[in-house]
């Protein structure tokens, strides 16, 4: 679904590229409200998570303003996705919550088991990106914001360390 949305937003873009040069750039908040009627031209969309779209459409974004801003040539237009060659991954920034000590609750795609709940408390989870592995593993990596660390008040005392050597 998200290379599918990359495609049809990339088409777009390059026809009104082509048409007038001079029209403005759209950014990835127009580009995340034309999400909506696409979700009604093609309902299979509605199956996936609506985040990771937006996330498709800020990368698209991003790859625009990295052709327009780049004075070397050095940069092409953005391409299109093909199926053979793109990683079988998605990229969400939507709310996933801990529950229990060894699950994770993941929007569309429900509960993921994993040992490393603990180390993810006092922490916000900015986004997410789902892999799958030609050998058939699936793994989940987070971005994660962590809280600032208790600074320790001065004691004005000394500690000293006898290591023994």
């Amino acid at each position: 679904n998200d290379r599918f949305v990359w495609n049809q937003m990339l088409a777009m873009m390059n026809e009104r590229y082509q048409n007038n040069k001079a029209l403005p750039f759209l950014g990835k908040f127009k580009l995340n409200y034309l999400l909506k009627p696409l979700k009604k031209e093609y309902p299979f969309l509605k199956n996936s998570d609506s985040s990771s779209l937006q996330v498709v459409n800020e990368f698209l974004t991003q790859s625009w303003k990295n052709f327009f801003q780049d004075k070397s040539g050095q940069i092409g237009k953005p391409r299109f996705h093909s199926r053979k060659y793109l990683k079988k991954s998605y990229t969400g920034k939507s709310i996933i919550k801990t529950a229990g000590k060894r699950y994770l609750k993941i929007p569309k795609l429900g509960y993921v088991k994993t040992s490393k709940t603990g180390v993810l408390q006092n922490t916000k989870i900015k986004r997410y990106t789902v892999l799958l592995e030609p050998t058939g593993k699936y793994y989940l990596s987070l971005q994660v914001e962590i809280s600032e660390p208790e600074k320790y008040s001065l004691t004005g005392k000394q500690v000293g360390i006898d290591v023994g050597v």
